[in-house]
């Protein structure tokens, strides 16, 4: 570490998305110059266009790109960058890379390479670890990699057990054995996943704790010897070992074991000679009769994914703190200076679906946004950590996670509710995403009250998972909006051009069929369509409130548009506030207890309006802004192919292909203002 605290006015940061952003956001405030490095995929990436310089390192793969030591360093040179930080992932835990700088004379924001290497191999940091005094699990981590040794040794351990690849890390090569006849068959499957992801066979074995939470402390060290923690965070709700929330501080933790886990954990990174920010992990037995016990899991020699929760809580700022220490500085508070205010959550946001196993999404984002004015919250409370924006594309090359949301309340069930709203408030369109189900999470009552341990999502697949019951307001909502689209697409004069369900001398009726699932409207007046449910709107003028028919239940309903998504659905005189769009087709409605519920809605009068209204998708229905071309013109496309987006009240239409055919052209462009009732574009059916 250098002592010249004048070492670098310039920072490059050998990463990409949401952490790139995060750092330089940093790095700028503090008068810092920012460069970003860039492969093929991100070369209009949100971190490139914010950076003040940007250097292409290679093609779309992480290999030719993001991992080239070479490159990365000579992006350095080449800009004058006289420090870099890695962010997390990709070289962040590379010794070897650590090494390269300190040769080049660049800057390692982040420990020396003799800590990492101390904490990469498993087996040996453990046996560093009982050498400081730091608890640590039942089990074998010795050099001897026999077959027979290793049953032997799960054998005395007693079953269940967890082997571990004793190079690995994000869940590669580690796997439940639950009695002595699965054994071999688990170390071949292990062995076999840890060579291939870490060229290492080695394993080890530890006692397989049957109720245990994720707790890691913040810890942080200077090159004065000075060390502290920054207490700690629970991450204990994870999906195949992945965080998903995190919170801190964590839940149930008296003064006595806080103290405990953080002096055991600066003990750990002292044992190393740690500097800068580093996390150490520990797993907190939770079973009864085990309140206190906490085990040494491993050690990130970098800066965490969650570490925002910890800033939230300490008002500290835990870049600035890398950076200050990275020129040399001393630790900024002490021990005894630093305090813990209130209690935050992260959610991590991923392009992935949950109901497909968690498969990573790719696609464009049509739409990005958090509007925290329509659901009334503080920005001071709510932090979105993003890396992509409206129009990014999200690729297959890297990791799915798009962002964090970041909240912070006076203790945890005002957090909890904070939470709630701002993911309520989080729109998110053109690629699928996890945010439905971190709702499911957040309002689950055992995550509420505390009933937390690494297996939270196993144990509550089935109540995460099944279907959710629609409510009436949720109904009535959407069909308010599809009553007001449809009232809205024509302003004429002529009763034979209006679409608001005309009737001479007759109240106006129009009747839509709402599902929750879209292609189960093609059945919509089949007598077997238990999805779906018919809403009878009626209306004497258009000054009147609508009376609605949902079953058996007649409402008195009326609704008003608050700001950005935020509406107020007022039925029989009890006035709620919902967060609700239009989206990919269909009305999302958003209630902070009853998470999302997206509902898609056809009208099916006897009238036959289905020429009028494939007509209609080619004008705009509204005043609004085109948000994004979905489609080239002259490629093909099929009947109700989604072909652009425009938004007008801060809710999102879709223009889709009324027939098989292409777009000829468009007559606007993202960005773009429109008028009600202007031509969008020229669209040629096929014959």
């Amino acid at each position: 570490m250098t002592t010249d605290l004048n070492k670098f006015d310039t920072l490059l940061v050998a990463n990409r998305g949401e952490i790139a952003c995060r750092v330089m956001r940093t790095a700028r405030a503090m008068g810092l110059r920012t460069v970003a490095v860039y492969s093929d995929a991100d070369a209009n990436a949100r971190h490139v266009r914010e950076a003040d310089e940007a250097v292409r390192l290679g093609p779309a793969a992480a290999r030719d790109s993001y991992l080239k030591v070479e490159a990365v360093i000579e992006a350095a040179k080449r800009t004058g960058a006289g420090a870099i930080h890695p962010g997390y992932g990709f070289l962040s835990e590379n010794g070897p890379f650590v090494e390269a700088l300190e040769k080049a004379g660049i800057t390692f924001v982040g420990p020396p390479a003799s800590a990492i290497a101390a904490m990469g191999d498993k087996s040996a940091a453990k046996e560093r670890m009982s050498h400081a005094g730091v608890p640590l699990v039942p089990g074998y981590h010795g050099d001897d990699q026999d077959d027979a040794l290793l049953k032997s040794e799960a054998d005395k351990i007693g079953y269940p057990v967890l082997l571990k690849a004793s190079a690995g890390g994000g869940g590669k090569g580690m796997r439940v054995v639950e009695s002595a006849a699965g054994f071999q068959a688990a170390l071949d499957g292990c062995r076999r996943e840890s060579q291939a992801a870490f060229g290492d066979q080695r394993m080890l074995i530890e006692k397989y704790l049957t109720q245990p939470r994720h707790v890691e402390v913040q810890v942080f060290c200077d090159s004065h010897g000075n060390g502290v923690y920054l207490f700690e965070r629970d991450c204990s709700v994870q999906r195949r070992h992945q965080k998903v929330l995190e919170e801190a501080p964590a839940p149930g933790m008296s003064a006595e074991l806080r103290r405990e886990m953080g002096e055991a954990a600066v003990r750990a990174a002292r044992e190393i000679g740690y500097v800068g920010a580093g996390t150490v992990e520990f797993l907190l037995d939770s079973s009864p009769g085990q309140d206190g016990a906490f085990y040494f899991m491993e050690m990130n020699t970098r800066l965490q994914v969650e570490h925002p929760v910890t800033e939230m809580i300490t008002g500290q700022d835990l870049v600035e703190w890398q950076l200050r220490v990275a020129m040399g500085e001393r630790l900024p508070l002490a021990q005894d200076e630093l305090t813990i205010t209130g209690h935050s959550f992260e959610a991590r946001l991923y392009a992935e679906d949950p109901e497909q196993d968690f498969l990573p999404a790719t696609g464009t984002l049509t739409r990005f946004a958090l509007d925290l004015e329509g659901a009334g919250l503080n920005a001071d409370k709510v932090r979105l950590d993003s890396g992509v924006e409206s129009g990014d594309a999200v690729s297959m090359h890297y990791d799915p996670m798009l962002a964090k949301l970041i909240v912070h309340g006076g203790d945890r069930d005002q957090a909890l509710a904070t939470l709630n709203r701002a993911l309520a408030a989080l729109d998110v369109q053109g690629v699928v995403t996890n945010r439905a189900f971190l709702q499911r999470l957040a309002t689950h009552p055992a995550f509420k009250g505390c009933e937390l341990d690494t297996r939270f999502i196993e144990k509550h697949e089935a109540s995460l998972f099944a279907p959710r019951e629609i409510t009436t307001e949720a109904y009535a909502a959407a069909a308010l909006i599809g009553l007001k689209q449809l009232s809205r697409e024509c302003e004429s004069d002529s009763p034979w051009d209006r679409h608001d369900g005309f009737r001479l001398n007759a109240p106006h009726t129009i009747r839509l069929a709402l599902c929750a699932t879209g292609h189960d409207l093609t059945r919509a007046q089949a007598p077997d369509a238990e999805d779906v449910v018919i809403v009878e709107g009626r209306r004497e003028t258009d000054a009147d409130p609508w009376q609605l028919v949902i079953g058996d239940e007649t409402l008195t309903a009326r609704i008003q548009h608050l700001e950005g998504d935020a509406v107020a659905v007022t039925l029989n005189g009890h006035r709620r506030r919902l967060q609700a769009r239009l989206a990919d087709n269909g009305v999302v409605v958003m209630a902070d207890a009853a998470g999302e519920t997206r509902l898609f809605w056809r009208r099916i009068d006897a009238i036959d309006h289905g020429q009028h209204e494939a007509e209609s998708t080619l004008t705009a229905p509204m005043h609004g802004t085109v948000v994004a071309l979905l489609v080239e013109p002259g490629q093909k496309v099929e009947k109700g192919m989604p072909l652009m987006v425009m938004e007008a009240m801060k809710m999102e239409h879709t223009m889709a292909a009324p027939a098989d055919g292409h777009v000829e052209s468009f007559h606007f462009a993202a960005g773009d203002t429109v008028g009600q009732g202007d031509v969008l574009l020229e669209f040629a059916a096929e014959e």
